[in-house]
């Protein structure tokens, strides 16, 4: 009887190897698992989808609030801090200015709120099904993208328009310094983002100060005024921030307006290395025992 049961318990012409995948607990800091995250790339593609669309259903507007939103945004901050508050703008056109900072700041600070919301926000679908949890983290970095495109698309209009009609504006050599730029800002809103996702697991509240904390940073961020504006004696405290020499270099290059070194750009590379490393390290190791924690 005990034979019989053995028998019919063997999957058919599968008499050696049951299994394929093995599901075991991680075994340390470091037991990243990326040769599977790569396996998961269509589950990345369909998550940035679910939130393109998800994003926008049920709206008037639809992905049209993409161009709505930095253009609303530049046109309050050119009369705000342009006009009233007459802030330096290093010679370049205010509206110019004021873009070339909102537009990479929206993708940072977006990156960085939906992250921070990565096990609060799933968990009801992570204690379903398995799949690497760093999937859900890496899909919003990709969908912001999508939104970071068409307002990038916006700003190099008003930049071309600009510099046909012999704007003081003009491109110099950092400009192929973008791409760079860009996997910094995901690379930072990457890792700061599963930090605080993780300790969000024990300590709610951090999640309610996400949205104040980027606020409060974006003021300490050369985003509504160049660091040029920041008095000399007190110059050292914003470039303690290693956000600011991305913010500089984008106006750079794109502008011809801004104070930035190859040197500060490489210490705020390798910070980026450092906060990504240590997020991924402290979100794998709270991913053991998250669902008994949320």
């Amino acid at each position: 009887m005990a034979q019989l049961e053995n028998q019919l318990s063997k999957p058919v012409g599968l008499e050696k190897e049951y299994w394929t995948v093995r599901i075991t607990p991680h075994r340390g800091w470091l037991d990243w698992r990326l040769a599977q995250l790569w396996r998961y790339r269509d589950l990345i593609t369909l998550f940035v989808w679910r939130d393109f669309v998800s994003a926008y259903k049920q709206t008037a507007l639809g992905p049209a609030w993409h161009v709505i939103q930095p253009l609303l945004t530049t046109v309050m901050f050119t009369l705000i801090f342009g006009k009233v508050a007459k802030l330096p703008t290093d010679g370049v056109p205010p509206f110019l200015f004021y873009m070339a900072g909102t537009v990479p700041w929206a993708y940072f600070s977006m990156n960085l709120t939906k992250t921070a919301n990565t096990f609060v926000g799933n968990a009801h679908l992570m204690g379903k099904v398995y799949f690497h949890r760093l999937v859900i983290p890496i899909s919003i970095v990709f969908s912001s993208l999508i939104s970071f495109a068409i307002q990038f698309g916006i700003f190099l209009v008003f930049v071309t328009i600009n510099y046909l009609s012999n704007s003081k504006i003009h491109l110099t050599a950092w400009v192929f310094m973008f791409p760079a730029l860009m996997l910094m800002l995901a690379g930072f809103s990457l890792g700061a983002g599963i930090i605080v996702s993780a300790l969000t697991t024990r300590y709610r509240d951090l999640a309610n100060l996400v949205a104040f904390g980027v606020q409060l940073l974006m003021y300490a961020t050369p985003v509504i005024y160049p660091a040029s504006a920041v008095p000399e004696r007190y110059r050292w405290v914003i470039h303690l921030n290693p956000l600011t020499p991305i913010m500089e270099a984008f106006r750079l290059g794109f502008l011809g307006a801004g104070t930035v070194t190859t040197f500060q750009l490489a210490v705020s590379f390798a910070l980026m290395l450092g906060v990504l490393m240590g997020g991924v390290m402290l979100f794998t190791h709270v991913e053991r025992t998250f669902m008994d924690t949320v």
